[in-house]
């Protein structure tokens, strides 16, 4: 999947839902879509557990200061 913003990912993922709950698609195309659909959730899930995390590391110092750390993408 092409990086893209979590937003626009969302947006994306309404979409389908939408469609597929709405549309009389054939069994293919419905398929097809409930697939785009599970790779967006996926990613989604991705950026808000990495945004998590990333808090996590602003928030969680030993002693009382609030302090930026660079996050290592590398774990996980």
């Amino acid at each position: 999947m092409a990086k893209q913003s979590f937003e626009k990912a969302l947006e994306q993922l309404e979409k389908i839902v939408e469609t597929l709950e709405s549309s009389e698609l054939s069994l293919e195309k419905a398929l097809a879509k409930f697939e785009e659909g599970m790779k967006l959730s996926q990613y989604c899930a991705k950026q808000l557990d990495e945004t998590e995390r990333k808090l996590s590391l602003i928030l969680e110092k030993s002693d009382g200061r609030i302090e930026n750390e660079p996050f290592d993408d590398s774990e996980g």
